[in-house]
């Protein structure tokens, strides 16, 4: 990709998704500097230089970035909503406070579009990690030694149906589905605690073969999501918590989600023996007669 900007700044949250994004950029040569957001960020960016901030310090963060000569910025890695009332925010964060907190009463979708006017309003071009880390991106198909059933493909669309019909209520990207019947959606918890009440489901409530490996775990982006900052993203202990959870494998929508550590988490699925799958609609099968209609809300 020919880029428009000359040097990016990466303002990380958790997860090990902005250490691939960095990996990316020293891999090709891109100029970048590192913003760490405290209480956030992991370890795994501990030997890679950057500025330490905290998340309402914005006046902090921007400087760092315009005295580093960055004019484009990307965020990436998990960020929990914080405890309003708790935040000490600096001066240009407290500005803002206000219409964050009011944002945020609408959903993260809605605040996310906040912080991304913010920053352009600052002069940054706002930036998705795929467009610097495009090696991340989901490709279409089978991912891995393991496919999914037909029945695995049924699930699937049912799966990717609930979690767009679902999207104006600002709930989570992902959704368990077994055998046609709804496991469990994503909510505020995240993917990790969904999946751990899915194993607590199939031991106390399901009967029918609770050991065998079924149902799939899919996660997609929600109908008008800004997704240059929070695109759905797996990795290995995405795998280990669904293999761990009885499911059969994990599908994301191709080309609108990331896979960090491609290689391990390949690896990792192989070992479980589950299934990695890049879906596009028109790969589903059309919804079946006691599924609900679609609701198109694009």
């Amino acid at each position: 990709m020919k880029e428009s900007w000359q040097k990016l700044g990466i303002l990380a949250g958790g997860g090990g998704l902005p250490a691939a994004v960095v990996k990316a950029c020293e891999a090709i040569g891109t100029h970048y500097r590192l913003v760490k957001l405290k209480g956030y960020a992991d370890e795994n960016l501990d030997p890679y230089d950057g500025d330490l901030c905290q998340l309402a310090e914005l006046g902090k963060i921007i400087k760092s970035l315009k005295d580093n000569n960055c004019d484009a910025v990307v965020l990436v890695g998990n960020v929990s909503r914080p405890n309003f009332s708790q935040i000490r925010p600096d001066w240009q964060g407290a500005k803002l406070l206000p219409k964050i907190i009011k944002a945020a009463r609408h959903g993260d979708g809605a605040l996310l579009e906040v912080l991304v006017g913010y920053f352009t309003e600052e002069g940054f071009k706002v930036i998705g990690a795929d467009d610097v880390a495009a090696p991340l991106k989901a490709p279409q198909g089978q991912i891995g030694e393991y496919s999914p059933s037909p029945e695995d493909m049924e699930d699937m669309q049912k799966a990717s149906q609930l979690v767009a019909a679902l999207g104006p209520f600002d709930v989570g990207q992902g959704a368990v589905v077994r055998d046609g019947y709804v496991i469990a959606i994503e909510a505020a918890e995240g993917t990790d605690k969904m999946l751990e009440r899915c194993l607590h489901l199939f031991t106390d409530h399901i009967e029918d073969q609770p050991d065998a490996p079924k149902g799939v775990l899919l996660k997609r982006p929600k109908p008008k999501q800004e997704l240059r900052v929070d695109l759905p993203t797996i990795g290995v202990e995405t795998v280990k918590r669904v293999a761990e959870a009885g499911l059969a494998g994990i599908a994301v929508e191709a080309g609108k989600a990331l896979i960090v550590e491609k290689k391990e988490v390949i690896a990792a699925a192989n070992a479980k023996g589950i299934f990695i799958y890049g879906y596009r609609s028109e790969d589903l099968p059309p919804p079946s007669a006691s599924q609900p209609p679609h609701l198109d809300h694009d």
